[in-house]
Protein backbone atom coordinates (compact mmCIF):
# COMPACT_ATOMS: atom_id res chain seq x y z
CA UNK A 1 0.00 0.00 0.00
CA UNK A 2 1.32 3.44 -0.88
CA UNK A 3 2.36 5.46 2.16
CA UNK A 4 1.18 9.04 2.83
CA UNK A 5 4.69 10.29 2.01
CA UNK A 6 4.63 8.56 -1.38
CA UNK A 7 1.18 10.01 -2.11
CA UNK A 8 2.39 13.52 -1.34
CA UNK A 9 5.49 13.03 -3.49
CA UNK A 10 3.52 11.75 -6.47
CA UNK A 11 1.07 14.63 -6.22
CA UNK A 12 3.83 17.25 -5.98
CA UNK A 13 5.85 15.79 -8.83
CA UNK A 14 2.82 15.44 -11.08
CA UNK A 15 2.14 19.16 -10.67
CA UNK A 16 5.72 19.85 -11.77
CA UNK A 17 5.46 17.52 -14.79
CA UNK A 18 4.74 20.06 -17.54
CA UNK A 19 7.51 22.36 -16.29
CA UNK A 20 10.03 19.52 -16.11
CA UNK A 21 9.21 18.35 -19.64
CA UNK A 22 9.62 21.91 -20.94
CA UNK A 23 12.91 22.23 -19.05
CA UNK A 24 14.18 18.96 -20.52
CA UNK A 25 13.23 19.98 -24.05
CA UNK A 26 15.03 23.29 -23.65
CA UNK A 27 18.19 21.47 -22.56
CA UNK A 28 17.79 19.02 -25.43
CA UNK A 29 17.62 21.88 -27.93
CA UNK A 30 20.74 23.50 -26.46
CA UNK A 31 23.20 20.68 -25.69
CA UNK A 32 26.60 21.51 -24.26
CA UNK A 33 29.66 19.25 -24.14
CA UNK A 34 31.69 18.41 -21.05
CA UNK A 35 32.99 21.36 -19.00
CA UNK A 36 31.18 23.75 -21.37
CA UNK A 37 27.72 23.49 -19.76
CA UNK A 38 27.49 27.22 -19.01
CA UNK A 39 23.96 27.81 -20.29
CA UNK A 40 22.68 24.67 -18.60
CA UNK A 41 24.25 25.80 -15.33
CA UNK A 42 22.69 29.26 -15.60
CA UNK A 43 19.25 27.76 -16.24
CA UNK A 44 19.52 25.48 -13.22
CA UNK A 45 20.83 28.16 -10.90
CA UNK A 46 18.06 30.56 -11.92
CA UNK A 47 15.30 28.01 -11.29
CA UNK A 48 16.73 26.91 -7.94
CA UNK A 49 17.02 30.51 -6.78
CA UNK A 50 13.44 31.13 -7.82
CA UNK A 51 12.50 28.29 -5.45
CA UNK A 52 14.24 30.11 -2.61
CA UNK A 53 17.40 27.97 -2.63
CA UNK A 54 21.05 28.99 -2.70
CA UNK A 55 22.86 26.95 -5.36
CA UNK A 56 26.63 27.20 -5.70
CA UNK A 57 28.37 26.94 -9.05
CA UNK A 58 31.22 24.43 -9.02
CA UNK A 59 34.82 25.57 -9.65
CA UNK A 60 35.41 26.01 -13.36
CA UNK A 61 32.03 27.65 -13.94
CA UNK A 62 29.94 24.61 -14.89
CA UNK A 63 27.90 22.37 -12.65
CA UNK A 64 26.23 23.27 -9.37
CA UNK A 65 25.51 22.00 -5.89
CA UNK A 66 22.48 22.99 -3.84
CA UNK A 67 21.56 22.10 -0.25
CA UNK A 68 17.99 21.82 1.06
CA UNK A 69 17.56 21.85 4.84
CA UNK A 70 14.53 20.72 6.84
CA UNK A 71 12.62 23.10 9.09
CA UNK A 72 12.85 20.73 12.06
CA UNK A 73 15.87 21.81 14.18
CA UNK A 74 16.32 18.21 15.28
CA UNK A 75 16.77 17.03 11.67
CA UNK A 76 19.07 19.78 10.39
CA UNK A 77 22.23 18.08 11.67
CA UNK A 78 21.52 14.70 10.12
CA UNK A 79 23.89 13.65 7.29
CA UNK A 80 22.94 14.61 3.74
CA UNK A 81 21.41 12.35 1.16
CA UNK A 82 22.80 13.43 -2.23
CA UNK A 83 21.01 13.21 -5.57
CA UNK A 84 23.25 13.41 -8.63
CA UNK A 85 22.38 14.40 -12.18
CA UNK A 86 24.89 14.70 -15.02
CA UNK A 87 24.55 17.60 -17.48
CA UNK A 88 26.77 17.16 -20.53
CA UNK A 89 25.84 16.14 -24.06
CA UNK A 90 27.71 13.98 -26.58
CA UNK A 91 29.48 14.97 -29.81
CA UNK A 92 26.78 13.12 -31.79
CA UNK A 93 24.52 14.55 -34.50
CA UNK A 94 20.84 14.59 -33.56
CA UNK A 95 18.91 12.57 -36.14
CA UNK A 96 15.39 12.99 -34.70
CA UNK A 97 12.63 14.91 -36.44
CA UNK A 98 11.00 16.45 -33.34
CA UNK A 99 10.37 20.05 -32.21
CA UNK A 100 13.00 19.69 -29.46
CA UNK A 101 15.72 18.49 -31.84
CA UNK A 102 19.21 19.80 -31.06
CA UNK A 103 19.99 23.24 -32.50
CA UNK A 104 23.74 22.64 -32.15
CA UNK A 105 25.46 20.93 -35.07
CA UNK A 106 27.25 17.77 -34.04
CA UNK A 107 26.00 17.70 -30.44
CA UNK A 108 22.97 16.20 -28.73
CA UNK A 109 21.77 14.59 -25.51
CA UNK A 110 22.11 11.07 -26.87
CA UNK A 111 22.58 9.57 -23.41
CA UNK A 112 19.67 11.18 -21.58
CA UNK A 113 21.58 13.56 -19.34
CA UNK A 114 18.93 16.18 -20.02
CA UNK A 115 16.46 13.78 -18.41
CA UNK A 116 18.78 13.10 -15.46
CA UNK A 117 19.27 16.82 -14.82
CA UNK A 118 15.56 17.59 -15.11
CA UNK A 119 14.71 14.73 -12.74
CA UNK A 120 17.10 15.96 -10.04
CA UNK A 121 15.74 19.48 -10.48
CA UNK A 122 12.21 18.10 -10.12
CA UNK A 123 13.18 16.19 -6.99
CA UNK A 124 14.69 19.36 -5.54
CA UNK A 125 11.53 21.37 -6.19
CA UNK A 126 9.36 18.60 -4.75
CA UNK A 127 11.57 18.47 -1.66
CA UNK A 128 11.18 22.21 -1.18
CA UNK A 129 7.43 21.64 -1.20
CA UNK A 130 7.76 18.95 1.47
CA UNK A 131 10.02 21.18 3.54
CA UNK A 132 7.48 23.97 3.41
CA UNK A 133 4.92 21.52 4.83
CA UNK A 134 7.35 20.52 7.60
CA UNK A 135 7.77 17.05 6.07
CA UNK A 136 11.44 16.99 5.02
CA UNK A 137 13.14 14.54 7.39
CA UNK A 138 16.79 15.33 6.63
CA UNK A 139 19.13 17.59 4.64
CA UNK A 140 19.39 16.83 0.92
CA UNK A 141 22.14 17.86 -1.50
CA UNK A 142 21.50 18.23 -5.23
CA UNK A 143 24.61 17.61 -7.32
CA UNK A 144 24.49 18.77 -10.93
CA UNK A 145 27.70 17.35 -12.35
CA UNK A 146 29.43 18.41 -15.56
CA UNK A 147 31.47 16.27 -17.93
CA UNK A 148 30.43 12.69 -17.26
CA UNK A 149 31.19 11.69 -20.84
CA UNK A 150 34.89 12.60 -20.86
CA UNK A 151 37.90 11.30 -18.97
CA UNK A 152 38.91 12.31 -16.39
CA UNK A 153 35.31 13.30 -15.83
CA UNK A 154 33.47 15.79 -13.73
CA UNK A 155 32.88 13.50 -10.74
CA UNK A 156 36.47 13.86 -9.59
CA UNK A 157 36.29 17.64 -9.90
CA UNK A 158 33.00 17.73 -8.00
CA UNK A 159 34.41 15.53 -5.24
CA UNK A 160 37.48 17.74 -4.96
CA UNK A 161 35.07 20.68 -4.52
CA UNK A 162 33.57 18.91 -1.50
CA UNK A 163 30.19 17.71 -2.77
CA UNK A 164 30.44 14.58 -0.58
CA UNK A 165 31.27 16.48 2.61
CA UNK A 166 28.70 15.45 5.21
CA UNK A 167 26.98 13.04 2.78
CA UNK A 168 25.72 9.68 4.01
CA UNK A 169 24.61 8.24 0.66
CA UNK A 170 24.24 9.29 -2.99
CA UNK A 171 21.75 8.21 -5.66
CA UNK A 172 21.13 8.61 -9.39
CA UNK A 173 19.04 7.34 -12.28
CA UNK A 174 20.31 6.49 -15.75
CA UNK A 175 18.11 6.25 -18.83
CA UNK A 176 17.72 2.72 -20.17
CA UNK A 177 15.86 2.27 -23.48
CA UNK A 178 15.65 -1.49 -22.92
CA UNK A 179 13.30 -0.89 -19.98
CA UNK A 180 9.70 0.26 -20.50
CA UNK A 181 8.67 3.65 -19.11
CA UNK A 182 7.17 3.47 -15.63
CA UNK A 183 9.66 0.87 -14.42
CA UNK A 184 13.06 1.13 -12.72
CA UNK A 185 15.66 -1.64 -12.91
CA UNK A 186 17.60 -2.47 -9.76
CA UNK A 187 20.76 -4.54 -9.34
CA UNK A 188 22.84 -5.04 -6.21
CA UNK A 189 26.62 -5.15 -6.63
CA UNK A 190 28.42 -4.11 -9.84
CA UNK A 191 26.01 -2.57 -12.36
CA UNK A 192 28.56 -1.03 -14.75
CA UNK A 193 32.10 -2.01 -15.70
CA UNK A 194 35.38 -0.38 -14.90
CA UNK A 195 36.98 1.52 -17.75
CA UNK A 196 40.57 2.27 -18.67
CA UNK A 197 41.35 4.43 -21.68
CA UNK A 198 44.80 4.72 -23.26
CA UNK A 199 46.46 7.09 -25.64
CA UNK A 200 50.06 6.40 -26.65
CA UNK A 201 51.99 9.08 -28.49
CA UNK A 202 55.32 8.07 -29.99
CA UNK A 203 58.06 10.24 -31.44
CA UNK A 204 61.21 9.17 -33.23
CA UNK A 205 63.50 9.85 -36.15
CA UNK A 206 61.73 9.34 -39.47
CA UNK A 207 63.20 9.31 -42.91
CA UNK A 208 63.31 7.71 -46.34
CA UNK A 209 61.73 4.30 -46.71
CA UNK A 210 64.80 3.20 -48.65
CA UNK A 211 66.91 3.58 -45.48
CA UNK A 212 64.76 2.28 -42.59
CA UNK A 213 67.94 1.28 -40.71
CA UNK A 214 68.69 4.98 -40.23
CA UNK A 215 65.27 5.69 -38.64
CA UNK A 216 63.30 4.81 -35.53
CA UNK A 217 60.58 3.15 -37.56
CA UNK A 218 57.43 4.41 -35.88
CA UNK A 219 55.01 1.97 -37.45
CA UNK A 220 57.25 -1.02 -36.72
CA UNK A 221 57.41 0.19 -33.13
CA UNK A 222 53.66 0.54 -32.87
CA UNK A 223 52.99 -3.00 -34.05
CA UNK A 224 54.21 -4.81 -30.89
CA UNK A 225 52.10 -2.46 -28.77
CA UNK A 226 49.00 -3.26 -30.82
CA UNK A 227 49.60 -6.98 -30.43
CA UNK A 228 50.56 -6.92 -26.74
CA UNK A 229 47.75 -5.05 -25.03
CA UNK A 230 44.88 -7.24 -26.27
CA UNK A 231 46.75 -10.00 -24.44
CA UNK A 232 45.43 -8.48 -21.21
CA UNK A 233 42.26 -10.47 -21.75
CA UNK A 234 44.25 -13.73 -21.40
CA UNK A 235 45.48 -12.72 -17.94
CA UNK A 236 42.02 -12.82 -16.40
CA UNK A 237 39.21 -15.30 -15.94
CA UNK A 238 36.19 -15.03 -18.27
CA UNK A 239 34.10 -14.07 -15.23
CA UNK A 240 36.23 -10.91 -14.84
CA UNK A 241 34.63 -9.60 -18.03
CA UNK A 242 37.78 -8.04 -19.50
CA UNK A 243 37.24 -6.56 -22.98
CA UNK A 244 39.92 -4.63 -24.88
CA UNK A 245 39.66 -2.75 -28.16
CA UNK A 246 41.98 -0.43 -30.06
CA UNK A 247 39.87 2.50 -31.19
CA UNK A 248 42.30 4.83 -32.98
CA UNK A 249 45.56 4.30 -34.86
CA UNK A 250 47.42 6.94 -36.79
CA UNK A 251 50.93 7.34 -38.22
CA UNK A 252 52.23 8.87 -41.42
CA UNK A 253 50.59 10.74 -44.25
CA UNK A 254 49.86 10.02 -47.89
CA UNK A 255 53.47 9.56 -49.06
CA UNK A 256 54.36 5.87 -49.26
CA UNK A 257 58.12 6.46 -49.30
CA UNK A 258 58.33 8.35 -45.98
CA UNK A 259 58.74 6.75 -42.55
CA UNK A 260 56.81 9.00 -40.10
CA UNK A 261 58.27 10.73 -37.07
CA UNK A 262 55.11 10.48 -34.93
CA UNK A 263 52.37 7.98 -34.23
CA UNK A 264 49.30 7.64 -32.01
CA UNK A 265 47.44 4.65 -30.59
CA UNK A 266 44.24 4.81 -28.55
CA UNK A 267 42.16 2.14 -26.93
CA UNK A 268 39.54 1.22 -24.35
CA UNK A 269 39.54 -1.51 -21.73
CA UNK A 270 36.42 -2.66 -19.88
CA UNK A 271 36.50 -4.72 -16.68
CA UNK A 272 33.43 -6.19 -15.00
CA UNK A 273 35.14 -7.29 -11.79
CA UNK A 274 36.14 -4.57 -9.27
CA UNK A 275 39.02 -6.77 -8.08
CA UNK A 276 40.31 -7.27 -11.65
CA UNK A 277 40.05 -3.51 -12.24
CA UNK A 278 42.23 -2.85 -9.17
CA UNK A 279 44.87 -5.33 -10.38
CA UNK A 280 44.93 -4.02 -13.94
CA UNK A 281 47.77 -1.43 -13.70
CA UNK A 282 50.46 -4.00 -12.89
CA UNK A 283 49.58 -6.06 -15.97
CA UNK A 284 49.37 -2.99 -18.19
CA UNK A 285 52.81 -1.82 -17.07
CA UNK A 286 54.33 -5.24 -17.73
CA UNK A 287 52.88 -5.56 -21.23
CA UNK A 288 53.64 -1.99 -22.27
CA UNK A 289 57.26 -2.15 -21.13
CA UNK A 290 57.73 -5.45 -22.96
CA UNK A 291 56.18 -4.07 -26.15
CA UNK A 292 58.45 -1.02 -26.02
CA UNK A 293 61.50 -3.26 -25.85
CA UNK A 294 60.33 -5.38 -28.77
CA UNK A 295 59.61 -2.24 -30.79
CA UNK A 296 63.25 -1.23 -30.69
CA UNK A 297 65.11 1.82 -29.51
CA UNK A 298 64.82 5.38 -30.71
CA UNK A 299 61.12 5.91 -30.05
CA UNK A 300 59.99 8.04 -27.11
CA UNK A 301 56.56 7.02 -25.85
CA UNK A 302 54.17 9.13 -23.79
CA UNK A 303 51.20 7.40 -22.17
CA UNK A 304 47.94 9.11 -21.26
CA UNK A 305 45.95 6.67 -19.11
CA UNK A 306 42.62 7.42 -17.42
CA UNK A 307 40.81 5.03 -15.10
CA UNK A 308 37.31 4.66 -13.73
CA UNK A 309 36.06 1.87 -11.43
CA UNK A 310 32.81 -0.07 -11.78
CA UNK A 311 29.68 1.32 -10.16
CA UNK A 312 29.01 -1.03 -7.23
CA UNK A 313 25.52 -0.63 -5.78
CA UNK A 314 25.15 -1.21 -2.05
CA UNK A 315 21.66 0.08 -1.19
CA UNK A 316 19.38 -1.91 -3.47
CA UNK A 317 16.96 -2.64 -0.64
CA UNK A 318 16.31 1.09 -0.23
CA UNK A 319 15.80 1.60 -3.97
CA UNK A 320 13.37 -1.28 -4.08
CA UNK A 321 11.45 0.05 -1.08
CA UNK A 322 11.15 3.46 -2.74
CA UNK A 323 9.95 2.08 -6.08
CA UNK A 324 7.43 -0.29 -4.50
CA UNK A 325 6.06 2.43 -2.23
CA UNK A 326 5.57 4.81 -5.16
CA UNK A 327 4.56 2.55 -8.03
CA UNK A 328 4.01 -0.99 -6.76
CA UNK A 329 5.88 -4.28 -7.15
CA UNK A 330 5.28 -4.41 -10.90
CA UNK A 331 7.42 -1.30 -11.38
CA UNK A 332 10.57 -3.11 -10.21
CA UNK A 333 12.54 -4.43 -13.19
CA UNK A 334 15.64 -6.60 -13.20
CA UNK A 335 18.81 -5.84 -15.10
CA UNK A 336 22.35 -7.12 -15.63
CA UNK A 337 25.78 -5.58 -15.36
CA UNK A 338 26.74 -3.63 -18.46
CA UNK A 339 30.13 -3.14 -20.13
CA UNK A 340 29.50 0.61 -20.11
CA UNK A 341 31.22 2.94 -17.69
CA UNK A 342 29.82 5.74 -15.51
CA UNK A 343 31.87 8.16 -13.41
CA UNK A 344 29.24 8.02 -10.67
CA UNK A 345 31.50 5.14 -9.60
CA UNK A 346 33.98 7.56 -8.01
CA UNK A 347 31.39 8.80 -5.49
CA UNK A 348 30.99 5.21 -4.27
CA UNK A 349 34.54 3.89 -4.53
CA UNK A 350 36.49 6.94 -3.40
CA UNK A 351 39.81 7.99 -4.88
CA UNK A 352 42.44 6.11 -2.89
CA UNK A 353 45.64 5.68 -4.94
CA UNK A 354 44.31 7.68 -7.91
CA UNK A 355 47.31 9.65 -9.29
CA UNK A 356 46.98 13.42 -9.13
CA UNK A 357 43.76 13.37 -7.09
CA UNK A 358 43.40 13.88 -3.32
CA UNK A 359 42.55 10.75 -1.36
CA UNK A 360 38.79 11.13 -0.78
CA UNK A 361 36.52 8.42 0.68
CA UNK A 362 33.42 7.26 -1.12
CA UNK A 363 29.94 6.74 0.32
CA UNK A 364 27.25 4.08 -0.13
CA UNK A 365 24.84 4.64 -2.99
CA UNK A 366 22.84 3.29 -5.87
CA UNK A 367 22.47 3.73 -9.61
CA UNK A 368 19.12 2.52 -10.94
CA UNK A 369 18.16 2.20 -14.58
CA UNK A 370 15.22 4.35 -15.62
CA UNK A 371 12.78 2.94 -18.15
CA UNK A 372 12.36 5.37 -21.06
CA UNK A 373 10.99 3.15 -23.86
CA UNK A 374 7.37 3.76 -24.89
CA UNK A 375 4.99 0.85 -24.24
CA UNK A 376 4.58 -1.57 -27.11
CA UNK A 377 7.79 -0.55 -28.87
CA UNK A 378 10.20 -3.37 -29.71
CA UNK A 379 13.41 -2.84 -27.66
CA UNK A 380 15.41 -4.35 -30.52
CA UNK A 381 14.42 -1.48 -32.83
CA UNK A 382 14.26 1.40 -30.34
CA UNK A 383 17.35 3.68 -30.63
CA UNK A 384 19.89 2.98 -27.91
CA UNK A 385 22.19 5.17 -25.89
CA UNK A 386 24.80 7.19 -27.82
CA UNK A 387 22.81 6.91 -31.05
CA UNK A 388 21.67 10.04 -32.89
CA UNK A 389 18.06 8.87 -32.89
CA UNK A 390 17.86 8.32 -29.13
CA UNK A 391 14.86 9.87 -27.39
CA UNK A 392 12.68 9.09 -24.37
CA UNK A 393 9.08 8.72 -23.36
CA UNK A 394 8.94 11.91 -21.31
CA UNK A 395 6.71 10.37 -18.64
CA UNK A 396 10.00 8.93 -17.38
CA UNK A 397 11.00 12.37 -16.05
CA UNK A 398 8.36 12.47 -13.34
CA UNK A 399 8.95 8.78 -12.54
CA UNK A 400 12.62 9.58 -11.95
CA UNK A 401 11.89 12.75 -9.98
CA UNK A 402 9.46 10.91 -7.70
CA UNK A 403 11.92 8.06 -7.14
CA UNK A 404 14.77 10.44 -6.24
CA UNK A 405 12.50 12.41 -3.93
CA UNK A 406 11.52 9.21 -2.13
CA UNK A 407 15.17 8.20 -1.77
CA UNK A 408 15.76 11.51 0.02
CA UNK A 409 12.87 10.95 2.45
CA UNK A 410 14.07 7.83 4.27
CA UNK A 411 12.51 5.00 2.24
CA UNK A 412 13.61 2.52 4.94
CA UNK A 413 10.62 3.77 6.94
CA UNK A 414 8.28 2.15 4.41
CA UNK A 415 8.33 -1.02 6.50
CA UNK A 416 6.71 -3.99 4.78
CA UNK A 417 7.42 -2.53 1.33
CA UNK A 418 11.15 -2.89 1.95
Amino acid sequence: MTTPMATRILSGVDELGPELIAFRRDLHQHPELGFAETRTTRRLVARLRKAGLRPRVLPGGTGAVCDIFPNDPGAVNRPFVALRGDMDALPVTDLKDVPWRSTVDGACHACGHDVHTSAVLGAGLALVGLRNQGLLPRPVRLVFQPAEEIQPGGALRAMTAGVLDGVESIHMVHCDPTVEVGRLAILDGPITSGMDTFRFHGEGTGGHSARPHLTANMIAGMAPMMLALPGLVQRFAPSDGVVFAWTTVHAGGTALNVIPTEGDLGGSLRTASPDAWRRMPEFITELVEGAMRVGGSGITWKLEHHRMPPVVNTLGHLSRAAVVDLFGEEAVATTVQSQGGEDFAWYLAGTKDVPGVPDMPGVPGNLVRLGVRPPGVDPATYPHLHEGGFDVDERAITVAAAYLTRMATDPETVGAAA
